[in-house]
């Protein structure tokens, strides 16, 4: 397997391991990291994207709020 094909299969097992992060994060997480706060649909549409490009970060975050 080329160096091309390595870089882009973990590009793509990153994506997707953000969006099913992000998924999980804006139907259920988000409440946990921010429980004083009401979250509208509109919102969880929107933290959608940043949480699928920055889920290491989330993650993270989900963990200590536990």
């Amino acid at each position: 397997m080329s160096g091309v094909a390595v870089f882009l299969w973990l590009v793509g097992a990153y994506v997707a391991i953000g969006i099913a992060m992000a998924l999980a994060f804006v139907t259920i997480g988000l409440g946990r990291v921010m429980p004083h706060t009401r979250v509208t649909t509109g919102a969880r549409i929107l933290f959608a994207p940043g949480a699928a490009a920055l889920w290491p970060l989330i993650l993270s975050r989900w963990l200590a709020a536990r």
